[in-house]
């Protein structure tokens, strides 16, 4: 039996879904399988696909004709394609025109817009959606858009991202250096990550922030991040004079979160939050709102609130600051919860079983 050859091609948009295809590209190559994956330079800079024995095409995010042509030859010979995001499907779409090649695409998260941005993104979506032969997706509302925008075959996919955890040696001094850099020695440290854009919730978060400020002592609040939001979210925090820090994001934001107190997710909507699952394997208490595929994740091991409700989340962040007992129960169910999540494994087993069904002759 032949080898079969396979093409990941992202957008390099989302560190979520490049960190999946890192894995993947590993699990893959492990079972023999030929990988090429295609992305901007700075993608495989990050996560090195060529390092776990990856053929890496540099594919820039666009799709004028000479990234399309691109794209093109680099799918000639494969087996599937698969394609992460739905600006990546777009593309591979218009790549693989007039071949019959199968193409898998993985939309790994929902996005918002307005206006005439809202159309767009809807002509986006659907056309993602009826290119694919097959639609995977971590969560079923992600799986019923695809199906509502025009997929044949949508279904919902296991999706691990993080590795095992690594041996715990000398977690506790690191912990405290890092707490007393970020200025919280003898307080409650709260962090949050994410892309700073209106969709995070991070406004939300600020006004949760003014109404848990009688606490003490005040804890503080470290957003880790980057994006459109960033300047305002910054003047509102010196106008009001808000207990926030805005850090850079930085490689393994695993040990911002292992290091605070409580981890927060305000988000609109998530699929399955590296921030989540980096808090809940660490045994730090979650407050995350109850969005997307965040309750199936989590289960019982977190606080959930509605999106949106500043009241909910400021009224969770005291509960859980002010009784340390209910932290240690989180923390418990936490890395119970954790450990019964899909491993690197059972993803890669699953996409493979979805290649052998439609690479078949």
């Amino acid at each position: 039996m032949s080898q079969l050859r396979t093409v990941q091609v992202l957008g390099g948009g989302s560190a979520g879904s490049s960190a999946h295809v890192g894995s993947l590209t590993a699990g893959l190559v492990a079972r023999g399988v030929r990988v090429t994956v295609c992305a901007p330079p700075p993608v495989e800079s990050a996560h090195r696909f060529t390092a776990a024995g990856a053929r890496f095409l540099p594919v820039p995010r666009r799709s004028d004709p000479a990234a399309v042509a691109a794209l093109r030859a680099a799918c000639a010979g494969a087996d599937v394609v698969h394609a992460h995001g739905l600006h990546a499907a777009a593309r591979t779409a218009l790549a693989l025109s007039g071949r019959p090649v199968p193409l898998v695409v993985t939309w790994h998260t929902r996005r918002y817009a307005e206006g005439a941005r809202r159309q767009i993104l809807h002509l986006l979506e659907r056309r993602a959606a009826r290119a694919a032969t097959v639609v995977l997706a971590p969560t079923s509302d992600l799986v019923d858009l695809a199906r509502e925008r025009g997929a044949r075959d949508a279904r919902i996919a296991p999706l691990a991202v993080l590795p095992p955890p690594p041996a715990d040696t000398g977690a506790e001094p690191h912990k405290d250096k890092l707490r007393a850099e970020l200025g919280a020695v003898e307080r409650p440290l709260l962090m949050a990550v994410g892309d700073l854009v209106p969709q995070q919730g991070f406004s939300v978060l600020l006004d949760a922030v003014r109404l848990w400020r009688g606490l003490d002592p005040e804890p503080l609040l470290v957003v880790a991040g980057e994006g459109s939001d960033r300047e305002a979210l910054r003047r509102r925090i010196r106008e009001e004079e808000l207990p926030v820090r805005i850090v850079e994001p930085r490689d393994g934001t695993g040990e911002l979160i292992a290091a605070a107190d409580l981890a927060l997710l305000p988000s609109r909507w998530e699929g399955r939050s590296l921030p989540a699952q980096e808090a809940l394997r660490a045994g730090v208490p979650l407050v995350a709102t109850a969005v997307g595929g965040t309750p199936e994740l989590v289960g019982e091991a977190a606080e959930l609130v509605p999106y949106g409700d500043a009241e909910a989340l400021a009224r969770a962040v005291v509960r859980l600051v002010e009784d340390p007992a209910e932290r240690a129960r989180l923390a418990e169910a936490g890395r119970a919860q954790a450990a019964d999540w899909p491993t690197q494994d059972d993803t890669t087993a699953h996409v493979l079983s979805v290649y052998d069904e439609l690479a078949q002759p």
